[in-house]
């Protein structure tokens, strides 16, 4: 009986140490470089993955460009480009602004984020992930 105890707890504390080896972490966190452009140079962006779904967020020092129509822009692996959202609308009075987004599931991953001026359409600046985020 005392053997059979034994071998149990080793065995759960084996199985413990593997899930926590082996489990997904759905906090793991990646920062991209430092923002680089004409109008957006300062700040990063971090990929999370919450609820499932893969978030960038803005960090607290980026500083959205006083440009017309700033958008999130993000790019894949493949060089594929997508427009996302506005930085700035109506709803967001003052110095507000939408510090994260969700990347839409038809995006495969993200290499890098590219701040949009879709009124001019120039790249304002972007920040780049040591690999592509998903």
């Amino acid at each position: 009986m005392k053997r059979s105890r034994s071998l149990k707890l080793i065995l759960f504390a084996v199985v413990a140490t593997l899930l926590g080896v082996y489990a997904p972490s759905a906090s793991a966190q990646h920062t991209s470089s430092q923002f680089q452009g004409p109008k957006a140079n300062k700040g990063t962006v971090t990929h999370s993955t919450k609820d499932g779904k893969s978030v960038l967020t803005l960090s607290d020092d980026f500083v959205v460009p006083d440009t017309p129509d700033p958008h999130w822009q993000v790019v894949d692996s493949d060089g594929n480009v997508y427009l996302l959202d506005k930085l700035k609308t109506k709803a967001f009075i003052g110095t507000s602004y939408k510090k994260e987004i969700v990347v839409p599931s038809y995006v495969k991953d993200v290499s890098k984020v590219v701040i949009w001026c879709a009124f001019a359409e120039v790249n304002l600046g972007e920040a780049k992930f040591s690999s592509p985020v998903k």
